[in-house]
């Protein structure tokens, strides 16, 4: 009975869930952007837009981690809200990465290329659409699950596009140095959709604590 009263009178933010919510929201838009950028048209604007969500993601990231500190209880571990929320912030920053190195590279899209960048919507939409069950983790054991099931499809669709698009091109007549940008530009991609993937990893992670 003390500790509970204890606990009531401590400093309490019940916004995290809130915070994952507008992140992975944010990443959703970001990957939509990405995968505009695939499309050939419009680079500049679609990079700008691309950077306004990172910085908007970031600013999300850097409110969870001061709430970490101003709080006494938190949904879950401490440890597990950080490592949450900058994993979430790794996928969109792996984005901007992306992007700003395929302005330089100035490659050609490939179907592969874009067929992987779609599949970096479904993961991180399906990401999106689980992250309100943390509210109730022991109830919604399922919801995670499915999202786990969702975001490993589209990692596993990713890597086959994968193979098939470096296969095409080492086939190809290209030089050797366009080889080598071509398979970065593909591992660049992969590196979104797999970022998704350790999303999934954490929040199964945490589940497995709280269930």
């Amino acid at each position: 009975m003390v500790l509970r009263l204890f606990r009531k009178l401590m400093p309490r933010d019940e916004r995290f869930v809130e915070r994952f919510c507008r992140h992975s929201a944010i990443v959703v838009q970001g990957a939509e952007e990405f995968r505009k950028i695939l499309s050939g048209t419009d680079y500049e604007a679609h990079c700008q837009e691309l950077f306004r969500l990172e910085d908007a993601a970031d600013d999300i990231t850097k409110e969870t981690v001061h709430a970490v500190h101003r709080s006494f209880i938190t949904p879950f571990d401490r440890s597990e809200v950080l490592e949450l929320i900058s994993t979430l912030d790794d996928v969109i920053d792996i984005m901007k990465d992306a992007a700003k190195r395929m302005g330089l590279y100035k490659v050609a899209f490939t179907p592969e290329m874009i067929g992987m960048a779609d599949c970096a919507i479904r993961a991180s939409t399906a990401i999106r659409d689980a992250m309100p069950a943390l509210n109730a983790i022991g109830r919604n054991e399922a919801v995670f699950a499915a999202m786990q099931q969702k975001v490993r499809a589209a990692e596993s669709e990713a890597d086959e596009l994968l193979q098939r698009g470096l296969k095409t091109l080492f086939a190809g007549s290209d030089s050797a140095g366009d080889k080598l940008i071509g398979e970065r530009v593909y591992e660049l991609i992969e590196a979104v959709v797999d970022r998704c993937e350790d999303v999934t990893d954490v929040i199964a992670g945490i589940v497995v604590e709280h269930v």
